[in-house]
């Protein structure tokens, strides 16, 4: 790693560990809502681990700051995970699939000519595998409604029917969009690039962003203050030995670009190293810990292997690593 350290690491929900609050529950995917008096973690979750994924929310005691402990998942009268949404538009698109890889974002509608709240998700008709397309929850001032279809779905041979893991900035005008192409399974992942004046029709064409060889699973990017920072997950589907390469990575930019190259030469921020609770960090969610300097909290997915029988002997788990991101000052673009 380079000029960056790892300061601290928590493990927050892990379904079989009794001192976290998952209680069973899978709960994965974090993304971020900040408003004036409230903070609200949206995750992508399975309830006891079986059936449709949905997105579900947590929360901190009222008042604390944002922090990488105190989490508690927003659960009904009976202890059941509360979705954000129900499926009243939405089943035709993600009913048996689920939805999963939450990507909140607040951008110009110039349909409404008005500023709106949504949370872009994947999600599946048929299977919890995919194929996948992309769509989002818009926030009304009272509820998250769910659309009637997709926003984004594949049109090119390289994505191999199949977009996912959205993650969006709203900037200059355009809401612009990374996503993943392809299918694990496949051991073929390719990431997109698209941008769109309204978000939902009218994208330009879908552009590679990095290569299959790459690897590249999640871009995470945040504004600070002139500059753009992501964090990305690099990831190994289990053939052969893991690569050094595995794990989160950062870079900057002037500005939130849809080509790789306008980015900074990328920096290891976390190698993939099995942490018993984790091994190979996927889905990072960039959060600045304070209004400025460099220190920064990213959310992560782990999972780690158990004895269950069956075809997929694995628990998934939801992290934070508290780091001190690389300075600005010493790195240019490429």
């Amino acid at each position: 790693m380079h000029n960056s350290r790892l300061l601290r690491e928590w493990k927050i929900f892990d379904p079989r560990d009794p001192s976290t609050a998952a209680y069973g529950d899978d709960m994965l995917d974090a993304t971020f809502i900040q408003r004036e008096k409230e903070l609200l973690m949206v995750l992508a979750g399975q309830p006891g681990g079986h059936g449709a994924t949905d997105l579900y929310s947590a929360r901190l005691p009222e008042g604390a700051p944002l922090s990488a402990v105190g989490w508690s998942p927003i659960r009904d009268a009976a202890g059941q995970l509360l979705p954000l949404s129900e499926r009243r538009q939405s089943s035709p698109w993600d009913g048996k699939g689920g939805r999963h890889c939450p990507s909140y974002v607040k951008g110009w509608n110039p349909e409404k000519n008005a500023w709106v709240e949504r949370i872009y998700y994947a999600g599946a008709a048929e299977n919890l595998w995919g194929p996948y397309t992309i769509g989002f929850l818009e926030w009304d001032g009272e509820q998250w409604q769910d659309q009637p279809e997709p926003a984004f779905v594949a049109n090119e041979d390289w994505e191999h029917g199949s977009v996912y893991e959205p993650n969006l900035v709203y900037h200059d005008g355009k809401w612009k969009m990374w996503y993943v192409a392809g299918s694990n399974h496949e051991d073929y992942l390719v990431h997109g690039y698209s941008e769109s004046a309204n978000g939902r029709t009218g994208w330009s064409q879908h552009a590679v962003f990095a290569d299959p060889e790459m690897k590249m699973f999640d871009f995470c990017v945040r504004q600070r203050e002139n500059e753009f920072e992501a964090i990305f997950a690099r990831v190994w589907m289990g053939r052969g030995e893991m690569p050094q390469e595995t794990g989160l990575w950062w870079c900057r930019a002037h500005k939130p670009s849809g080509r790789l190259s306008e980015w900074s030469a990328p920096v290891q921020i976390m190698d993939g190293e099995n942490r018993g609770w984790h091994a190979g960090p996927w889905k990072p969610s960039l959060q600045f810990a304070t209004e400025t300097g460099r220190r920064g909290l990213i959310f992560f997915d782990g999972s780690y292997q158990t004895t269950d029988p069956g075809p997929f002997p694995f628990a998934f788990t939801l992290g934070c690593v508290e780091v001190e991101l690389p300075n600005l000052d010493t790195f240019s673009q490429k």
